[in-house]
C-alpha cells in the first residue's frame, strides 16, 4: 500500500500538468502519452551516461517541454485542431522515443537514481519516504498556484475561459496556449523521469494510456473536494492521483487481471464524469418537486385569502384575494 501512496504522488505531478491544460486551458492534449515515455527514456539514457540523476529529470523536463512547443505550433500556427495536433505529436513521438533508447526497453536496476541514497537509507517503501515525495510535490503545486496568479498566469486562464474576448485585450493567445501545453508537457516528461527512476527502466509503451489517468487523478480529485478555491482545485489533482493508484492497488489485491486496469480506469473516469451530472439532475428533479408543492400550496392560501376578502368585505387582503375581496364588497354595496 505505502508503494501504491509513492507511486500516486509522483504520479502527481504528471497530473498537474493534465490539469494545467484540461482544466485551465480547456486543451485536451493528447501528446502527454509520448512525452511521459520521453522524458523517461531521456532521463533513463542520461544516467546509463553518467549524468547527475537530477540533472537527468531536468533533461526529461526539457524533452517533455520541447514535444509540448511542437503540438502548440502545430495548433496554433499551423491551424491544426487541437486534438488532431496532440495525436500527431505523440506518434511522431514513438519513434523519437525508440530512437533515444535505442530498445524498447532501458533497465537502470544498477544505476544510482535520486531513490537510491533513500534505498540505501532504508526510507523507501515507509511513510517517510511518502514525507519526503509529498514536500516535493506540495512545493511544485504551491508554485503551480503561484504561476497562475501571476500576470501570465491570469491571462492563460483567461484564454480557457474566453479565447475571443481575452484576445480582443491585446493578449497573444497564440503565446500563451504554446508555453502552456510546453509547461504541461514539461511537468509530464519530469514525472516519466522520476518513475523512470523509481521502477528502474524506461519502456517504450510506459506512457500508453496515460492521458486516462491523469483525467481519472483531476475529474476524482476535484469532483471529491471541488474547486472552489485554485488552491484547492490544484491540491485536489494531486489528491486525485494518490486515490487513483490506491483504488488500482485495491483492485488488483482483490484479484483482478492486471490486464483490465486500462478499462477500469476508463470506467473510473466515465464515472466522475457522470456522477455530478447525476447529481445534479437529481438535485433538480427533488427542487422542481419542492417547487412545485410550494407553488401548490400558495395557491391554495391565496384562494383562501380571496374567499375571506368575498365574505367579510376585507378590501385589505394581499395579492390576488385582495383584488377579489374588493370586487365582492364593492358588488355587495
Amino acid at each position: 500500500m505505502i508503494s501504491a501512496v509513492e507511486l500516486g504522488v509522483i504520479y502527481g505531478i504528471m497530473a498537474l500538468g493534465v490539469f494545467l491544460t484540461f482544466r485551465v486551458l480547456n486543451f485536451a492534449d493528447l501528446t502527454v502519452d509520448g512525452s511521459f515515455t520521453t522524458g523517461a527514456a531521456t532521463a533513463a539514457v542520461a544516467i546509463l551516461a553518467g549524468w547527475n540523476p537530477f540533472l537527468a529529470i531536468a533533461a526529461g523536463f526539457g524533452t517533455g517541454f520541447l514535444a509540448g512547443i511542437i503540438t502548440g505550433l502545430l495548433h496554433t500556427k499551423g491551424k491544426i485542431d487541437g486534438l488532431l495536433a496532440g495525436i500527431l505529436t505523440q506518434i511522431g513521438l514513438w519513434s523519437v522515443n525508440l530512437r533515444i533508447m535505442d530498445s524498447a526497453n532501458v533497465p537502470l536496476l544498477r544505476a544510482d537514481t535520486v531513490f537510491t541514497p533513500m534505498r540505501e537509507a532504508g526510507l523507501l517503501g515507509t511513510w517517510a519516504s511518502v514525507a519526503i515525495l509529498a514536500a516535493i510535490v506540495a512545493a511544485i503545486t504551491a508554485l503551480l498556484v503561484w504561476f497562475l496568479n501571476t500576470d501570465f498566469g491570469l491571462a492563460v486562464r483567461a484564454t480557457g475561459d474566453n479565447d475571443p474576448m481575452i484576445r480582443s485585450f491585446g493578449v497573444s493567445t497564440d503565446r500563451t496556449k504554446m508555453l502552456t501545453l510546453a509547461l504541461s508537457n514539461g511537468l509530464v516528461g519530469a514525472c516519466g523521469a522520476i518513475v523512470a527512476q523509481f521502477q528502474g527502466f524506461a519502456d517504450i509503451s510506459m506512457g500508453i494510456g496515460l492521458i486516462l489517468v491523469g483525467l481519472a487523478s483531476v475529474i476524482m480529485g476535484q469532483a471529491i473536494f471541488g474547486q472552489r478555491f485554485l488552491w484547492l482545485a490544484v491540491a485536489a489533482v494531486v489528491i486525485g492521483a494518490i486515490l487513483y493508484r490506491l483504488i488500482i492497488f485495491a483492485a488488483l489485491q482483490v484479484g483482478l487481471n492486471p490486464n483490465d486496469m486500462k478499462f477500469i480506469t476508463a470506467a473510473l473516469v466515465v464515472v466522475a464524469l457522470l456522477v455530478p451530472r447525476w447529481r445534479a439532475a437529481i438535485g433538480g428533479a427533488f427542487t422542481n418537486g419542492r417547487a412545485g408543492g410550494v407553488g401548490k400550496l400558495g395557491k391554495k392560501n391565496a384562494a383562501e385569502v380571496g374567499g375571506t376578502g368575498g365574505v367579510g368585505g376585507t378590501s385589505d387582503a394581499v395579492g390576488v384575494g385582495g383584488g377579489t375581496g374588493t370586487a365582492a364588497t364593492g358588488r355587495g354595496e
